[in-house]
């Protein structure tokens, strides 16, 4: 078995391909060790000393270190947990669960929240998993969109200049009653 790796705009967090389909249509994020019990991969992944995060994506792993390691000393070892979980054939999730949330958004907003998603599924999605990470969308009161990073864009320097400039920009563009978007957590 081949991984792939690939560096994210976030120094602290590497891309692991497996070149095989890890969630699907899904993502599962973990930012703790506590919160990862319901799947194996990342429960072994955090067993590794270093590892802050662990991002579950379609066809791809992100794992977010610590400041302790460096990449070249958890690299190694973060492709040998990934390599014997696929050949163990071990579930990467057990069981079914959304994540995703409560939206947070006004019955009377339903239109714009249509758009508002299908210009986040269609524009921003694609972009952001590239880079090792998703975005969720949480809700939109009162002009604002608010979003969820996960994965590589999670704690990323330039995340609050993508929401910034480039989705809350675009989304202004497209969508005239967005008047800024924000970061949440869940």
């Amino acid at each position: 078995m081949f991984i792939e790796t690939e560096g994210t705009p976030n120094p602290a967090t590497l891309k692991f391909l497996p070149g095989r389909d890890v969630m699907g249509v899904s993502t599962a994020d973990f930012a703790a060790a506590d919160t990862a019990a319901r799947s194996p991969l990342a429960t072994a992944l955090f067993a590794l000393p270093g590892v802050a995060r662990v991002f579950l994506g379609g066809d791809f792993i992100t794992v977010t270190k610590t400041d302790e390691l460096s990449w070249q000393a958890l690299k190694p070892r973060v492709l040998g947990v990934i390599m014997d979980h696929f050949v163990s054939g071990l579930p990467v999730i057990d069981g079914a669960g959304d994540e995703r949330g409560e939206e947070d958004v006004d019955p009377a907003d339903q239109e714009i929240v249509a758009q508002i998603k299908e210009l986040i599924d269609t524009r921003v999605r694609p972009a952001v998993a590239g880079d090792g990470g998703d975005i969720v969308f949480r809700g939109f009161r009162d002009g604002v969109v608010r979003l969820h990073m996960q994965g590589a864009c999670s704690g990323c320097p330039s995340s609050s200049a993508t929401l910034k400039h480039g989705i809350e920009n675009m989304l202004r563009h497209y969508v005239p009653e967005v008047k800024a978007v924000e970061q949440v957590e869940f």
